[in-house]
């Protein structure tokens, strides 16, 4: 089968767990690899705010004010255009109230492998001698570009192909 995977590396994961054998082709999107987990700034801020007890709910509340929701820290580096507030309210509104929501969130946030891991995961990528296609926006602040390449680099028969004026997490305003 052809596996298609984007966002948290789980491609990554599967080939260093030896679990690839019937995987005839892989393709991965702009994703969390090397040590870039929890992913760029607005991950280190998530998991920074659940290290706090009531943190994940405070950083949540924070985004119900609606200048706060562009900002690096927070969603303004995972989009190239806002998102309609509506939909952003749509999104925070179960977590907002639901205790059991938070609480599995920051067991989740607080879940982050070690860096060693990570690491090790993506080094297997070395053992996939299948095609492999690495797909990566340019203008992604939050998955690095490099990374792309450098995943391609490391599958044996690896392809990276640049996505010019995107990046990850692009939500069309319509």
């Amino acid at each position: 089968m052809t596996l298609v995977m984007n966002d948290w590396g789980g491609a990554q994961a599967l080939v260093a767990d030896g679990r690839a054998d019937r995987i005839g082709r892989l393709v991965t999107t702009s994703c969390e690899a090397f040590d870039n987990y929890p992913p760029g700034l607005p991950g280190r801020n998530l998991v920074a705010f659940a290290k706090l007890p009531g943190g994940i709910g405070a950083a949540f509340t924070l985004l119900r004010l609606r200048p706060a929701r562009r900002l690096p820290m927070t969603w303004g580096w995972m989009s190239k255009r806002s998102v309609p507030h509506a939909t952003m309210d749509r999104w925070f509104r179960p977590l907002l109230t639901s205790p059991e929501i938070r609480r599995d969130l920051r067991a989740y946030v607080l879940g982050v492998l070690e860096k060693a891991e990570l690491l090790r995961w993506a080094e297997q990528l070395r053992t996939f001698d299948r095609p492999a296609l690495v797909i990566w926006a340019t203008e992604d602040r939050v998955m690095l570009l490099a990374h792309g390449r450098r995943l391609a680099g490391l599958l044996p028969r690896g392809r990276s192909v640049d996505v010019a004026g995107r990046r990850a997490t692009h939500v069309p305003t319509r």
